[in-house]
């Protein structure tokens, strides 16, 4: 349903997007996963037909997201992360003029906005203006928004930021709902626990790039049982690096700055071993860090950072 082929998008020098491939099959929840700034909101724009690409190409069911945008347009739905509503006007007039867009008029259109509110659990507030909303009516809102004209794909660019508790699980719920109809839909997001709720699969990006793709179980299973870091004095991390490698149970030992990971399948074995490692080579532990496997620690792992550092 979406096929993205080496995009590039540039600002000046700048390569917000460098050279990134991947596909997303028809049903399929397809995570965008990164920090601020790593390129997600660039790519889902470029995919609405928002941006122009500066390589690669992009198509959406085999139509060309820049030559051939109009016949993209109307099978795709949009949920920017910024809202994108009126705030003076009520729900149900947002959601009114939204659906005239689409040629929705007299009692299809009423009926329309009606079961849209319906389905976001709005109706008893259909007529109040959105800046009387909490952030998460809101959220919810948008969503119906991008819905309104029952688009084939649907594309959630941080769709939970700055919501309640119980907006974020409805949400959730609805993402799930949508799914299970047969909706594809590519959903960003710096929270790695939704991703592993809700993603068949996920490609995890930062700089522009495409870090790791796969599903989150594979994604965490190459961290086996856990991933250890300990810091040490610049001049002690090659050697200790070096002898992690020849512990029992690890997997790989690398550094990264002045941190030595280790991926291990059994982390409370491996860590005594280590603390004698480091003490046999005279090297200080600064600190020391044993995380299980997640998609946070798999991030940690490639990039070297937390993903909201």
């Amino acid at each position: 349903m979406i096929d993205v082929r080496g995009l590039i998008k540039r600002y000046g020098s700048n390569a917000v997007v460098n050279n990134i491939s991947f596909s997303v099959a028809e049903g399929e929840i397809f995570g965008l996963l990164g920090p601020n700034g790593a390129g997600k909101t660039t790519v889902i724009s470029i995919l609405a037909t928002l941006l122009h690409p500066d390589g690669g190409a992009v198509s959406i069911s085999g139509y060309d997201v820049t030559r051939q945008a109009n016949r993209v347009k109307p099978m795709i739905g949009f949920v920017p992360q910024d809202l994108a509503l009126y705030p003076t006007l009520s729900a149900f007039d947002n959601l009114s003029f939204f659906a005239r867009i689409y040629g929705f008029k007299g009692k299809a259109l009423s009926d329309k906005v009606e079961s849209s509110l319906d389905m976001v659990d709005l109706r008893n507030r259909a007529h109040d203006a959105v800046q009387t909303f909490s952030g998460g009516m809101k959220r919810r809102l948008n969503i119906a928004a991008g819905l309104i004209h029952d688009p084939r794909v649907l594309f959630l660019d941080e769709p939970t930021v700055a919501v309640d508790p119980q907006s974020r699980n409805f949400i959730f719920e609805h993402v799930e709902k949508l799914k299970r109809a047969g909706m594809t839909i590519l959903y960003t997001t710096h929270y790695m626990e939704e991703a592993e709720r809700l993603c068949d699969r996920v490609a995890i990006m930062d700089h522009g790039e495409i870090l790791a793709l796969d599903t989150p179980k594979k994604l965490i299973g190459l961290l086996a049982s856990g991933l250890i870091r300990v810091k040490l004095p610049s001049d002690k991390v090659p050697v200790v690096a070096a002898g992690a490698r020849d512990l029992p149970h690890v997997r790989e030992a690398s550094s990264q700055d002045d941190v030595v990971k280790i991926v291990t399948d059994d982390p409370l074995s491996t860590l005594p071993a280590l603390i004698r490692l480091c003490d046999a080579r005279s090297a200080a532990m600064l600190s020391l860090e044993m995380l299980e496997p997640n998609l946070e620690t798999v991030f940690l792992h490639l990039t070297g950072k937390r993903l909201r550092e």
